[in-house]
């Protein structure tokens, strides 16, 4: 047993000394978190949450499946794609993080209290789909943009998941202030070719999911929004990284790029 797996395991003696159960969805750890505390974190909400990710899911993968409604040119195999996509999104963060990252497992780790501007853009895009397929359908009507799309969505959620993974207790959906003891750079496996792959997964599968509708209003202000969002958390989470590890870090940023274009 590698010594962050022994770490761990004291972490789950410790909570059980407690008489904390195993199905608990408080962090073992104080942990800043960016989530607005609107869910309330219970397994009972978890478990809800889970059930109606999976009904969205199911309901997106139909519509994939069937080639969309014949009857509706709004319910077509795009949306039902971009529905499916988020339900799949949310979902694995969760249980990537119930897997991998144990310690840092609550009811945020779904990622659904990011705040009203993240579910308005989502909302807006929907309408931008529907609006234009109903107005004007010809408008959606080029598929190898909504392929492209796919390949982005899918090439995205894998890296974002496998990142997750592979950085295990290292990683954080919040910026870490303070190094923990256990805290190590990880600079191998998906790391050695992405310096930031979560948030490059991230750019990507958002950025893809508007290619699959073919909007190319909300494509352009998920691309602008996001790019602006990251560029400013990596260049605060790079300060605390170069004061975690040093030269180490200034090293390895040299070295790997983020690949999401124009941020260096």
């Amino acid at each position: 047993m590698s010594v962050s797996e022994e770490a761990l395991e004291e972490r789950f003696r410790r909570r059980a000394a407690m008489g904390k159960s195993s199905l608990e969805t408080e962090p073992i750890e104080a942990i800043a978190v960016t989530s607005r505390r609107n869910i309330p974190n219970t397994p009972l909400a978890s478990s809800l949450i889970a059930f109606l990710l999976g009904i969205t899911f199911a309901s997106g993968s139909y519509l994939v499946l069937i080639g969309g409604l014949s009857s509706s040119v709004v319910l077509t195999y795009k949306l039902g794609f971009f529905i499916a996509s988020w339900a799949l999104f949310h979902w694995l963060e969760f249980a990537v993080t119930a897997g991998w990252n144990r310690e840092k497992c609550s009811v945020d780790s779904y990622l659904l209290d990011n705040g009203s501007m993240y579910h308005v853009s989502h909302t807006i895009a929907v309408v931008e789909y529907a609006l234009t397929s109903w107005w004007n359908p010809s408008l959606k009507t080029y598929p190898y943009v909504t392929e492209i799309g796919f390949g982005m969505v899918i090439l995205g959620q894998f890296l974002r998941s496998f990142a997750m993974i592979h950085a295990a207790t290292n990683f954080s959906h919040a910026v870490a202030a303070n190094k923990r003891e256990n805290h190590r750079l990880v600079d191998d496996g998906i790391y050695g070719w992405f310096r930031h792959p979560s948030y490059a997964g991230f750019w990507y599968w958002a950025v893809g999911t508007q290619l699959v509708l073919q909007n190319p209003l909300s494509f352009v202000f998920f691309a602008v929004v996001l790019w602006d969002f990251f560029n400013k958390r990596i260049k605060g989470e790079e300060d605390a990284l170069i004061r975690f590890f040093g030269d180490d870090y200034v090293r390895y940023r040299a070295r790997v790029r983020v690949w999401i274009p124009f941020i260096r």
